[in-house]
């Protein structure tokens, strides 16, 4: 079994967060010199926007930093094209997501922009992922952008 470390735990309270104010649950940190320099989650409920993923929501959290090359993102679940994409541009070397068997997200796009992306397959965050789905369907398929008419 996978241990979590204090910056994925963190990353798991901000999906609880999440979940708890009526959202989806995915929660991510930004971390720079072991220490956690922004944190957000999924607002994309909560504030009617489309585009406040858990990972874009950390990056505005943290602010202006400069550079990100000596930066971690964590991620519950494995990040979509947008968040990836937000990786790549601003060169975050490594990413480290509690999950992909959900949703299997965006891996190779990051790999392929030499990004190093860490899965730690956590229960943990398959099974609050899993539950959420199961109790919200339509949020989820509209999160990942399936849509029925």
């Amino acid at each position: 079994m996978t241990s979590i470390d204090s910056f994925m735990r963190a990353a798991i309270d901000e999906a609880r967060l999440g979940l708890a104010e009526g959202g989806i649950p995915i929660g991510s940190v930004l971390v720079r010199d072991q220490t956690i320099v922004g944190r957000g989650h999924n607002k994309r409920v909560q504030e009617s926007n489309p585009m406040v993923h858990a990972e874009i929501d950390c990056l505005m959290q943290a602010g202006r930093i400069g550079h990100y090359r000596n930066t971690v993102l964590y991620s519950t679940l494995m990040p979509c094209y947008l968040c990836a994409g937000a990786a790549v541009q601003f060169q975050v070397p490594r990413v480290i997501v509690g999950e992909s068997r959900t949703f299997p997200g965006a891996r190779a796009f990051m790999e392929s922009h030499g990004i190093e992306v860490v899965d730690l397959d956590l229960d943990e965050c398959v099974t609050l992922m899993e539950d959420f789905i199961e109790a919200r369907p339509e949020l989820w398929f509209e999160d990942i952008g399936v849509l029925e008419d």
